[in-house]
């Protein structure tokens, strides 16, 4: 069975995805040629715009690791980047077990009213399976990484039910949510930190999202322009020829004028889904709503979010230089930066001075948490059978440094099984508050 469900998930996303629209589309009511053109359509959109991100991840990630190069990093803890991290997490049985686990679980949470999300993202459930292989690495008991991958799943659902509204509004995808285990902790983090500058004199006020910015320096504000520009300056520091600078700055600028358009593609395939879902919740759940779960990869074409992430790559670079005690290489997952703030930037209206400053400051405790955690990572790499290529130690940034990741690895380290049984009691109490108790609160006010 898990065999027959990897090799389904081996299909790829531009596969499975639109397979899984098809699907839901049929259970949901939707006619047969609607929910197939829907589901090709988001298809469509999902090829395009991972042709958009391996565009900015060619061009950006050579970039960046020539930057490490020329400054001459000498540290010992290599970042080996996401695509590495998820085939270390599915390459034992208790990764695998994340799939059937994630989605038997979010159906009875749905049923039991205890959450919105609907997550059809199911490759990006390997964030649940590398949760799962760092607490077994750290505990050696199955059982308790079994565990693990159960609260992590109802943890990121909880994300997802929380960020709905947040996703509407700001990047205007209508019962749409980001259950991402890269993107959602940055959401998590912005929170306090708008707070914070909200209660800075002159931050305060500093009106600094694209429009803006466009309105106030013209050209030099249009968002290609910007990505055209940051481009420029980043081959400069990459140390590239005249050729190879002009290339990178024009690579960079397409990327942000084709994101959004992809986004668009995809988003044009999944609202009739979208609209189905929620009549079919209408009419049998009255009162209720449902959020379809996808991948933060539809909220990284924002302006706000391109540009405060290719000045957070040599920002990155620099902090692991300067930063005492740190391990870290930034190495694979420089180009993957996007997903890590995407969601902060919903947080702060799209404000980009406010994302670079809280982004700096959330890379500082992504390098500090990757370099702690890196030893886990790589006994859970050589148990996947995971080639090292002579690496003594790897990490992975986007996810190994990530806050969730130190809760969990740092509970289970000290309390055991009372560490997750204290996490797992607040994942459920907030899908109590925000499911049940929240909803009355609302009815009772208007």
């Amino acid at each position: 069975m898990l065999d027959a469900l990897q090799w389904f998930v081996d299909l790829g996303a531009i596969v499975v995805l639109p397979i899984l629209i098809f699907v839901f589309g049929i259970i949901l009511g939707t006619k047969p040629a609607k929910a197939f053109t829907s589901a090709l359509t988001v298809g469509v959109g999902f090829v395009g715009l991972n042709l958009v991100i391996d565009l900015l991840s060619s061009s950006l990630g050579p970039a960046a690791q020539a930057m490490v190069e020329r400054f001459g990093l000498n540290l010992t803890t290599i970042d080996v980047g996401w695509p590495a991290a998820a085939a270390i997490s599915y390459g034992t049985v208790l990764g695998s077990l994340a799939i059937p686990i994630g989605v038997l679980l979010n159906v009875l949470l749905i049923i039991l009213g205890l959450t919105k999300t609907l997550d059809v993202d199911i490759w990006n459930f390997w964030h649940a399976a590398f949760i799962a292989s760092l607490v077994y690495a750290l505990t050696g008991n199955f059982a308790i990484g079994v565990a693990a991958t159960v609260i992590y799943m109802m943890m990121i659902l909880l994300f997802g039910d929380i960020l709905g509204p947040i996703v509407k509004k700001f990047y205007g995808f209508p019962n749409i949510t980001f259950p991402h285990g890269t993107a959602a902790p940055g959401f998590i983090f912005a929170l306090p930190m708008n707070w914070l500058f909200d209660r800075i004199p002159g931050i305060k006020n500093w009106k600094a999202d694209p429009e803006t910015i466009q309105k106030r320096f013209g050209i030099f504000g249009d968002s290609t322009v910007m990505g055209f520009l940051i481009g420029l300056v980043i081959g400069v520091f990459a140390g590239y020829d005249v050729a190879g600078i002009g290339q990178l700055a024009v690579k960079t600028g397409a990327v942000m004028i084709l994101m959004p358009r992809m986004v668009a593609l995809l988003m044009e395939g999944l609202t009739p889904i979208s609209e189905a879902a929620n009549e079919f919740v209408k009419k049998r759940f009255p009162g209720r709503e449902l959020y379809i779960g996808m991948d933060a990869a539809l909220s990284v074409g924002h302006p706000a979010v391109l540009s405060s992430s290719l000045l957070l790559v040599p920002i990155t670079i620099l902090l692991a230089v300067v930063l005492p005690g740190n391990t870290t290489l930034p190495f694979g997952d420089l180009a993957t930066i996007p997903f890590l703030v995407c969601l902060m930037a919903a947080v702060f209206g799209g404000n980009i001075v406010r994302t670079v400053i809280a982004g700096s400051i959330y890379m500082v405790s992504i390098l500090y948490i990757t370099s702690w955690v890196a030893p886990l990572v790589t006994m859970s790499a050589k148990a996947a059978n995971f080639d090292l290529q002579g690496n003594s130690s790897i990490t992975a940034l986007a996810e190994g440094g990530l806050w969730t990741t130190w809760i969990y690895v740092g509970l289970t380290k000290v309390l055991s099984w009372g560490g997750l049984a204290i996490i797992g009691a607040v994942v459920l109490a907030g899908l109590i508050y925000v499911n049940k108790i929240l909803p009355k609160k609302n009815k009772v006010t208007e």
